[in-house]
């Protein structure tokens, strides 16, 4: 996983990793950002309980519905008001909303 490069997409504020439990293993901050390494960690574990929660109700409608094609559940983004973060695995990026290339980041994501 490459950060620095992932900082080289549009409106890149920050690029993260984390482990299966919500831990920061690893972050680049672009300087003068707001943000900080204890945002990031705060993230990582929304992130990690957010994808536990997606993967809940994929489940739930898998079963419900006998569809299948909800699982596996990897990646999703939430748009705030003005940064977004999108995430696939266990990396993660803060985009700049009005700076952002959504596709191309998610495409990025995808591919690490």
């Amino acid at each position: 996983m490459d950060l620095e490069k992932m900082m080289e997409l549009p409106g890149a504020l920050a690029a993260f990793t984390y482990s299966d439990k919500g831990d920061l293993q690893s972050h680049v901050l672009r300087e003068g950002t707001e943000l900080t390494p204890l945002v990031l960690d705060l993230l990582a574990r929304s992130c990690v309980a957010n994808l536990a929660m997606a993967s809940m109700e994929g489940h739930g409608w898998e079963v419900l519905t006998g569809q299948s094609g909800f699982l596996p559940f990897k990646g999703f983004s939430v748009v705030g008001l003005e940064w977004s973060v999108v995430v696939n695995g266990n990396c993660g990026v803060v985009v700049k909303n009005r700076d952002a290339d959504y596709e191309a980041t998610f495409n990025a994501v995808q591919t690490t």
